[in-house]
């Protein structure tokens, strides 16, 4: 979560220096890094070379935190 933490800290002060593409890059990285130590956190038996990869991560998310229970589906829409 320290890396999720510290890129969450540098998505805030590129948004406030007006480099919104630069923001978005490490807010998604924060995501990211968070939803590695979630996973982490319970001891989910996910390949390191699955946790590596975007969709990889995505998916072991899905299955150990959000199918049973332990974290919510977001029900916002990315256009």
């Amino acid at each position: 979560m320290a890396k999720a933490h510290r890129a969450l800290a540098s998505a805030k002060l590129l948004l406030d220096s007006g480099n919104v593409d630069g923001a978005c890059n490490r807010a998604y990285y924060a995501m990211f890094d968070a939803a590695r130590a979630a996973l982490l956190s319970i001891h989910a038996p996910v390949p390191t070379e699955v946790a590596r990869t975007h969709s990889g991560l995505i998916a072991a998310f899905s299955l150990h935190l959000v199918k049973p229970g332990l974290s919510r589906r977001s029900t916002h829409q990315v256009a």
